[in-house]
């Protein structure tokens, strides 16, 4: 009943906006919109939050070299470096944080609202029967609007006739080419970690994009929403651009100029101070004949002394010294080997 009930709220949002728009796809473009505004000053402060600790990349780097066999110690610096400039490496995780739950009310609001009874028709859940929207879809097989039928998955429609789904189709490729410039527009301004591969700043450059592709599979209503809320970003992306990197002393190009010291800091030390780099530094170290580097489990735990095993006798003085060792049934106390004469 709980579960229930934290669905209808969205719907009756949806409702109030099918009331004034008449129009599903109009309504569900202004539920992104509302979930932009409210979400967008966290987005701001997170992105503030962001390139203060791109600020401190350089001393970041100088730590981990520093106490690079000393992860203990390296933690304690870095928290004592983000207290000192008032930095919280957690900021830019909030707004990511917060897409999943919208997604998922989304997602169950839609599902709700075409959801089908025995007959085959729609029996919308988490709404009034009075309310327009309702008696909008009951006992309706579709949920239309501009051509498009949002009750249905894109490649539902592309398996049963290919030119019905080119339209469905080219939805998908218009989200992923949104999230493809939203990508872009990020990835100009900011300067990637150190420690990152090309490979993995690819990977991360396209990774949205493939989200885009998994709408294919979703509701088609789903996928206008994130296309709607694609474009917003957008927007707020221009204004973050505008806010934080105009100007050479803005804090944004502040940034940017800490990353490019950073990087040439982590390329004069061969690699990042991660885990992988330390394996790669310590097999090249092996190759060239050099110890590795002790790590701080084993090391001072021997004082280079040889304790004899219980129950053995000691090595002889000439032994030390590398002569053979004799038979224990012929020695001599004066370790000549030979068997004493009788009288």
């Amino acid at each position: 009943m709980i579960a229930i009930q934290f669905f209808e709220q969205p719907a009756k949002l949806l409702n109030w906006f099918y009331s004034l728009t008449h129009d599903y796809i109009l309504s569900i473009a202004m539920i992104a919109l509302v979930v932009m505004l409210v979400t967008a000053p966290l987005v701001l402060k997170s992105t503030k939050g962001m390139l203060e600790m791109q600020k401190l990349q350089p001393e970041m780097r100088k730590l981990q070299n520093l106490y690079r066999g000393d992860r203990q110690k390296l933690n304690e610096e870095m928290m004592k470096l983000y207290q000192q400039h008032k930095v919280n490496p957690l900021a830019s995780c909030l707004p990511l944080l917060l897409q999943m739950p919208v997604f998922l009310i989304m997602f169950r609001v839609l599902y709700g609202l075409t959801s089908k009874g025995a007959d085959g028709t729609f029996v919308p859940k988490y709404l009034n029967t009075d309310t327009e929207l309702y008696q909008s879809l009951v006992g309706k097989t579709q949920m239309k609007s501009w051509f498009l039928d949002l009750a249905v998955r894109p490649y539902q429609v592309v398996g049963d006739s290919f030119a019905k789904g080119l339209i469905y189709t080219g939805l998908v490729a218009l989200l992923c080419v949104l999230y493809f410039a939203q990508q872009r527009m990020i990835a100009s301004r900011n300067t990637a970690s150190p420690s990152m591969s090309p490979t993995m700043q690819k990977v991360m450059q396209y990774l949205p994009v493939m989200f885009g592709v998994f709408s294919f599979f979703y509701l088609t209503g789903l996928a206008v929403y994130y296309a709607a809320q694609a474009v917003f970003r957008i927007g707020l992306n221009y204004y973050i651009t505008f806010r934080f990197y105009k100007g050479d002393h803005s804090l944004g190009r502040v940034a940017q100029r800490a990353g490019e010291e950073a990087r040439e800091l982590a390329k004069k030390d061969g690699g990042g101070g991660g885990m992988f780099a330390q394996a790669k530094r310590e097999l090249a170290a092996s190759k060239q004949g050099q110890k590795p580097p002790a790590s701080k489990s084993t090391a001072g735990t021997t004082s280079g002394r040889f304790t004899p095993p219980k129950n053995k006798p000691t090595p002889s003085a000439g032994q030390s010294k590398g002569r053979p060792a004799s038979s224990g049934k012929f020695a001599r106390p004066d370790g000549s080997g030979r068997a004493p004469k009788k009288k």
